[in-house]
């Protein structure tokens, strides 16, 4: 099965259903502005709830100290960073890095390939929020290009198109939120448990958030 990330986890029953039908990683998101939004509290609640999974902390504009903090507080095993952060700010973390780029049409990506991480992400640009918008971009603006790092689609994917994602797409791996909740940040269990059904005849591409 694809790697696949259930992001915006807010609770420790969530975090464990997840792992429990197959996540191979879940996302903490630390940014004030997010509805779904942790603390570093929670974060350390929803990590002793999990045995497996990997925990990616997502950040926006963050200063890096803070960063450093929150991954040594809770053991992350990886963070995601969905600003405009420059490739020199991305490559000075001693944990893998994933560097999130919100399509839209006329992007430029040029700019992807100055940035050393271990993965990038593709999420829908909206105005007004980082990523959970249940909005899809227009896949054939990234089917069209090439790329030498590992991809993560995110950006809308629900039971009813994240296999026609996989396939227009190739990704290394999926990235899921919204479609997999009942309020934000608040998942709901068999939402979780249909989307990994769906999954199950995927092909893992050696990529596991590491």
């Amino acid at each position: 099965m694809i790697a696949t990330k259930i992001c915006g986890i807010t609770r420790p029953e969530d975090a464990f259903v997840a792992e429990s039908f197959g996540a191979t990683a879940i996302g903490l998101i630390f940014y004030d502005k997010s509805s779904r939004n942790v603390s570093i509290k929670i974060g350390k609640d929803i990590a002793d709830a999990v045995k497996k999974v990997k925990l990616i902390g997502v950040f926006v504009y963050q200063q890096k100290h803070i960063i450093d903090e929150t991954i040594n507080e809770i053991s992350l095993n990886g963070i995601q960073l969905h600003g405009d952060e420059s490739p020199e700010f991305c490559a000075q973390f001693d944990v893998p890095v994933i560097k999130a780029f919100r399509i839209k049409a006329n992007f430029d990506f040029n700019r992807i390939r100055q940035y050393k991480v271990s993965a990038i992400l593709f999420d829908t640009f909206t105005k007004d929020k980082f990523g959970g918008t249940g909005i899809n971009f227009d896949w054939s603006l990234v089917q069209r290009q090439e790329f030498a790092l590992p991809i993560i689609l995110s950006g809308g994917l629900n039971i009813n198109n994240i296999y026609k994602g996989i396939e227009q797409i190739n990704p290394d791996a999926v990235d899921i939120n919204s479609s997999v909740e009942d309020l934000p940040g608040i998942k709901n269990q068999k939402k979780i448990e249909d989307i990994f059904s769906q999954l199950q005849e995927t092909n893992n591409t050696g990529y596991n958030f590491e």
